[in-house]
């Protein structure tokens, strides 16, 4: 069966009880795409899928597992048809500073870096064996840029735009499309985690974004297949660049970071204000 329209696409979302994955798989339904959610959270995930109706289903997945891969591409094959586009979305950040964290560098990492692996390689055969595929990786800002009270968070993104760019190169000659979307500061429960701990001021530097946003571009990219989409298009351009030359980064966050810890303390004392 070849591809099928850019209207009607079988999409597997990972992190998708809430947040970000939630609104994309919210967005992707209403577009008419068929949807199936995964997350670690079976009872945020079902209750999900079962509020968007019929063109929606889940699966409980640990991204972390292999065979958590295997059983939900074959669980939205068996409620679908084959997967057309992948989103990887799911992650997860412990904050504070790096020599206070333990275990918590394990953690973001077999989440974050070792676990999008292993859904694009899962990904990458399915896909390639039917002749067609879209692989999405939801990535951060922070892929080009260090933050204070992110190291290890920030050095998964580093790695995965490094693991999505290179596979891409690999791939060229073959039926798959690429694309890495880099959210900033969004209005998640983990920036709810962040607001309570004063190591990740920096978070609060610029002004956030709703999931919905984020959500948009992603299934935009369902169509428009994007290489790389950066947030806000102008200044995360900036900031891309920016992340190049390590002096002046070392000028330059110093000085985001006390005014993100400025703005976190304003927010602490209105509480109910959008972030």
């Amino acid at each position: 069966m070849g591809p099928r329209t850019e209207q009607e696409q079988v999409i597997l979302v990972t992190g998708a009880a809430n947040g970000i994955g939630a609104a994309i798989a919210e967005l992707a339904v209403a577009r008419g795409h068929r949807v199936m959610l995964t997350d670690v959270d079976e009872v945020a995930v079902l209750s999900r899928a079962r509020s968007l109706g019929s063109r929606a289903a889940a699966c409980v997945m640990d991204i972390r597992s292999s065979a958590g891969w295997t059983k939900a591409f074959e669980a939205a094959e068996a409620a679908f048809g084959g997967v057309d586009v992948l989103v990887n979305n799911a992650g997860i950040t412990h904050t504070g500073i790096a020599r206070d964290l333990q275990q918590q560098h394990r953690d973001i990492v077999e989440v974050n870096l070792l676990g999008t692996i292993t859904g694009v390689c899962t990904a990458l055969e399915r896909m390639t064996a039917r002749g067609h595929g879209h692989i999405i990786n939801v990535c951060s800002m922070t892929a080009f840029l260090p933050l204070p009270g992110y190291a290890t968070y920030c050095a998964t993104k580093y790695g995965l735009r490094a693991f999505h760019h290179s596979v891409a190169i690999e791939e060229r000659d073959g039926p798959l499309d690429f694309t890495i979307i880099h959210p900033p500061s969004t209005r998640t429960g983990m920036l709810e985690q962040e607001m309570a701990d004063p190591s990740c001021a920096i978070s609060f530097a610029e002004k956030s974004y709703a999931p919905q946003q984020i959500a948009r571009a992603v299934v935009d990219a369902i169509a428009t297949k994007p290489v790389e989409v950066v947030f806000p298009p102008l200044a995360g351009r900036v900031q891309r660049i920016a992340g190049v030359f390590p002096r002046l980064m070392r000028r330059v966050i110093p000085v985001a970071e006390a005014r993100g810890r400025r703005q976190r303390e304003h927010l602490l004392a209105q509480p109910g204000t959008d972030r």
